[in-house]
């Protein structure tokens, strides 16, 4: 390897690490405010939900598209929420193509009979995917404020009346809720996803909104006032992850969010990795294409401080930062050759202790936001560091999947908005065999994955003759995470 070519991998190699640095510390400046939040819910001014002048009309809307295993369990649920019948409208917004429109007719009519106010909304063609769906359904909502939840959220009877009276601030333009899990325990993958979006609903909704900066609506379990929608644009269907695409324009009009960390609502987590896959994959590639959408307009805005644009910056770099994994996973190996080639580069190498410290950043962050849902007892410490571990190889894992949506997403590339399969699981006894809506194809991914796994075996195995044991854990993290997303793909039929 010449000197020239080596000093270029040195160079890209140093870059990656660096973002994943002023992503680490942006994590921790997060967790320095979620620990000095206040919690100021309770003198915000609020809706008296006990007199009837105070009560305002509510929209539940509840975008479907195909969701045979969860559409009764969602329809009886949605049928307790407790908010007077006449303030209270429920827009089911269905663009299913399958035999579940049939019966989810019939359950409507049923639920109609009873007094609700319930509309079965069919649309022609699924223009705009799900933000089409709300924007139709928005035109012809009666609702002052539209409470929004996908098929598989369970929200409790009393959700609208811990989440309306915040509106009474009349600069309030969401309410977003922490999502529970109620299948969080059914395997390794579950229980890695619920270990993450505690992360992000504990942690960086918080420690973001705490000090008024942009936060996102998170598509689901939260309330939005019509007003604001209709101010911020409405929804735009121009990327996969509409929800943070509207959020971020309705802020920039200055429009305040209010994130509830106390109000739990529950759903389900993709429990095949085929269905993971394809959430990580829009969840990624919808952060990048929004970046490319918004980043400027964050930057240039004069009504935001400074402080609040480097974590808007960061946070639509949020899936942006696997690219940077990736490439320091991928380029490892060859840095492992340099080190050991070209000894007077040796001070290079030492650039090599921020992606230690940024792990150790994390490590830390994470362990409170854990310990704030799971408790903070020793063999919570000690489970805590075998998931955070196995979060790490497994993330690892998902690189090269989530780093290709990244890409898409920054270069503009178009693609179809594809739902996650529910399966209504909710114990160790329930299975997701025989879901009708799984893929049957295998991930072309999973031959360059597999080939990553040993390309990794590799880099273990380099060390014995470099005598060089510095980067054996995390190749052996990376030998475990890609061999783990290859053999669970090729079992369940990915």
């Amino acid at each position: 390897m010449g000197l020239t070519i080596a000093i270029f991998i040195i160079a890209i190699y140093s870059t990656a690490l660096i973002l994943i640095f002023f992503y680490s510390l942006a994590q921790l400046n997060l967790l320095v405010n979620y620990l000095g939040n206040k919690r100021q819910n309770e003198e915000a001014p609020k809706f008296n939900l006990l007199d009837p002048k105070e009560i305002p009309f509510v929209t539940i809307q509840l975008p479907i598209y195909n969701e045979e295993y969860v559409m009764e369990r969602l329809l009886e649920n949605i049928a307790k929420i407790e908010y007077p019948k006449s303030k209270l409208e429920i827009q089911v917004l269905d663009d299913s193509t399958d035999d579940t429109v049939i019966d989810t007719a019939a359950r409507i009519k049923e639920l109609q009979d009873t007094g609700l106010d319930i509309k079965h909304i069919r649309r022609e063609n699924r223009q705009g995917f799900k933000a089409g769906a709300l924007k139709e359904g928005l035109e012809i909502a009666k609702g002052d404020f539209i409470a929004i939840f996908d098929a598989d959220f369970l929200p409790e009877s009393d959700w609208l009346k811990k989440t309306v009276p915040y509106f009474k601030d009349e600069e309030i333009g969401v309410v977003q809720t922490r999502w529970g899990h109620i299948n969080r325990d059914y395997s390794t993958l579950t229980k890695i996803q619920a270990f993450a979006l505690d992360a992000h609903f504990t942690l960086e909704q918080v420690g973001r909104n705490s000090k008024g900066h942009f936060i996102n609506f998170n598509g689901t379990a939260g309330i939005w006032r019509k007003d604001c929608i209709l101010d911020a644009g409405n929804w735009e269907g121009d990327t996969l992850t509409e929800d943070l695409d509207l959020s971020y324009r309705a802020q920039l009009k200055n429009w305040k969010f209010k994130y509830l960390e106390d109000v739990e609502t529950p759903a389900e987590l993709p429990v095949v990795i085929s269905a993971a896959r394809s959430q990580q994959f829009r969840w990624n590639k919808g952060g990048a294409e929004n970046f490319r959408k918004t980043v400027l307009s964050v930057i240039s805005a004069k009504n935001i401080p400074f402080k609040t644009k480097f974590h808007g910056v960061m946070h639509l770099l949020n899936s942006s930062m696997f690219l940077c994994v990736f490439i320091v996973a991928l380029l490892s190996i060859p840095m492992l050759y340099i080190k050991n080639t070209y000894g007077h580069l040796g001070w290079v190498f030492q650039v090599t202790s921020f992606f230690i410290i940024s792990t150790i950043i994390l490590f830390i962050c994470y362990w409170f936001t854990y310990k704030s849902i799971q408790g903070s007892s020793f063999d919570n410490f000690v489970d805590y560091i075998k998931l955070f571990f196995t979060f790490f190889s497994v993330a690892l894992g998902f690189s090269l999947h989530n780093s290709i949506a990244v890409l898409e997403g920054h270069m503009g590339k178009r693609s179809e908005f594809v739902r996650t399969p529910k399966f209504n699981i909710n114990s160790l006894k329930d299975s997701w065999k025989g879901n009708k809506y799984l893929t049957k194809k295998l991930s072309p991914n999973m031959v360059i994955e597999f080939a990553l796994m040993i390309y990794f075996l590799f880099g273990m195995y380099s060390a014995i003759p470099l005598n060089d044991f510095g980067l054996f854990p995390f190749h052996l993290m990376l030998f475990l995470g890609f061999g783990f997303v290859f053999f669970k793909s090729l079992t369940a039929k990915a």
